[in-house]
């Protein structure tokens, strides 16, 4: 999934550019290190879903009949992100996976790491969740996925009515997840 193409260089003295464009006098090294930053951050920016879903497939499958199929759940998944209107870090988020196993289940560890991936875009939040569902949808065959995502958003904390205490909370139910009270209320609850 690594792009061999980038141009580095160039993002640099671009940013190089930025910065005196604004008479803002920065070390010289601080260019390169704002590009490989950027570029940690938004690494899956042109990675579809699909192709996460490859990357990090590792489902085991399940006797529906003797194996569990309740609510496999995943909780405060600690992870970064940038939104894309100014490029502001959403930071102190935490993403909670909750899932119907439908004949499979996937590796724990897997759902961070597809969390982490789907976060490393230029995106809002509301699509992080989205993204999630889908790769999930792909990988365990399951359509009863609940995503719960608590952030603070620094265009709100930092800059603009600069409101520290403010918290972002979406949260995406679909399949079962959307008309069941009982499976609604049991992620939810266990989230506290």
């Amino acid at each position: 999934m690594e792009n061999n193409e980038l141009d580095f260089k160039n993002a640099e003295n671009s940013i190089k550019k930025l910065f005196e464009c604004l008479k803002i006098n920065l070390p010289d090294e601080t260019p390169k290190r704002y590009v490989k930053m950027m570029y940690d951050m938004t690494k899956y920016q042109n990675v579809s879903n699909q192709e996460i879903a490859d990357f990090v497939n590792k489902t085991f499958e399940i006797d529906t009949k003797t194996d569990s199929s309740n609510m496999v759940l995943v909780k405060d998944i600690e992870v970064f992100s940038l939104c894309e209107h100014h490029i502001a870090l959403m930071y102190d988020m935490k993403i909670s996976v909750g899932y119907i196993p439908n004949k499979f289940v996937l590796g724990l560890s897997k759902i961070v790491r597809l969390a982490d991936m789907v976060c490393k875009r230029l995106q809002l939040q509301e699509k992080i969740a989205e993204d999630i569902i889908e790769i999930m949808k792909i990988l365990t065959r399951s359509s009863d996925i609940a995503v719960h995502i608590r952030a603070k958003h620094s265009c709100v904390t930092a800059r603009g009515i600069r409101n520290t205490s403010s918290e972002t909370v979406t949260v995406n139910f679909n399949g079962k997840f959307l008309n069941d009270s009982c499976l609604k209320s049991s992620f939810l609850n266990s989230l506290s």
